[in-house]
């Protein structure tokens, strides 16, 4: 049964018809599967927007750049088409399209992304989200003065955009003393490893960083292996997800006290269940996306339809309740 308010993802094979009420896109892989087309209406309803509908949009990882921009214009040129929250192709969206926006705000400037589109006074902007988002959603989870207290590291796996957001969030010197004392990043290929290093160096900072070639899942083992306890481990790589599998191979050995955080909520989440067989073992915190997922659409949905959601306090905490009763 179709929620209300959902309609089939569009695909690059598909026509763009003009929206028909207010819509707001996903732009994804498997938008169909995400559990915010059952959470959207709730939403909608609870913080009384009015008759509007959400719609995915699915294309390949890397798409033919041409596909990114029939998809900007018809949010651009389209007065019901409102705006989108954007997954995996935060990057290459950008990098397609960067002339078909009006204005970016200073993240997806400085990150060189957008994760979210919206539109203002008759301007298309875009934002990028994920530093906000993804600090939100660590700081919800992670031990007061954990860095501080332990002496943690922080190994981060993928370089693409969530990667470049969650560690511009750990490098904040505002957190003083209460920082990793190494981030690795690792990733399967090459460009986006250097892209990532070049972001870093552009901030500047005095936290040790390292940056790893990571073809297999057994060379992202060795640097597992290599972690202080309690350090947190990432999988910012979309595996489990959008594609099957996981960065790590079942035979890794997690830190004692770690804490494993995969951006997933959804799919096979194998990256999770790696972790768990070692859980009780090795004491390991797990957490998934879910909460990220939460912060990310409820900013994404305040600048689409220009609407105030706190991120804390009795009404966020009904809007997760709302979320949670159909994850």
């Amino acid at each position: 049964m179709t929620e209300p308010g959902i309609q089939p993802p569009l695909t690059p094979q598909d026509p763009y018809p003009p929206a028909e009420r207010p819509t707001m896109y996903f732009i994804g892989v498997t938008t169909h599967q995400s559990s915010i087309m059952k959470v959207f209406p709730r939403w909608a309803e609870y913080l009384q927007l009015g008759d509007v509908a959400i719609r995915g949009m699915n294309f390949r990882w890397h798409d033919d750049p041409a596909n990114y921009r029939r998809a900007v214009a018809l949010i651009k040129d389209d007065p019901l088409s409102l705006g989108s929250l954007v997954t995996t192709h935060k990057i290459d969206l950008l990098t397609a399209c960067r002339d078909q926006f009006d204005r970016l705000d200073q993240f997806a400037e400085l990150m060189h992304e957008v994760s979210s589109i919206s539109k203002d006074d008759g301007q298309l902007v875009g934002h990028a989200k994920d530093p906000i988002t993804s600090g939100l959603a660590l700081e919800a989870f992670l031990p007061e003065r954990h860095w501080e207290r332990t002496g943690a590291e922080a190994l981060v796996l993928g370089a693409g955009g969530s990667a470049i957001a969650v560690t511009w969030y750990l490098l904040q010197p505002s957190h003083g003393g209460n920082r990793p004392t190494r981030i690795i990043v690792t990733n399967r290929s090459t460009p986006r490893l250097e892209e990532i290093r070049r972001f870093h160096a552009s901030l500047g900072g005095d936290v040790p960083l390292e940056y790893h070639h990571t073809p297999t899942p057994e060379a992202t083992d060795a640097i597992l292996a290599d972690l202080k306890p309690g350090s947190l481990v990432v999988n910012a790589t979309g595996l489990g997800k959008d594609a099957p599998g996981s960065p790590l191979s079942d035979g890794a050995s997690w830190p004692e006290r770690g804490i494993a955080w995969d951006f997933n909520y959804r799919g096979n989440l194998v990256f999770l269940d790696q972790a768990r067989a070692q859980q009780n073992a090795k004491n390991l915190q797990i957490e998934d996306g879910w909460i990220y997922f939460i912060h990310g659409w409820t900013r994404v949905i305040a600048e689409v339809f220009h609407v105030e959601i706190p991120t804390s306090g009795p009404r966020f905490d009904e809007i997760s309740r709302i979320a949670a009763r159909v994850r």
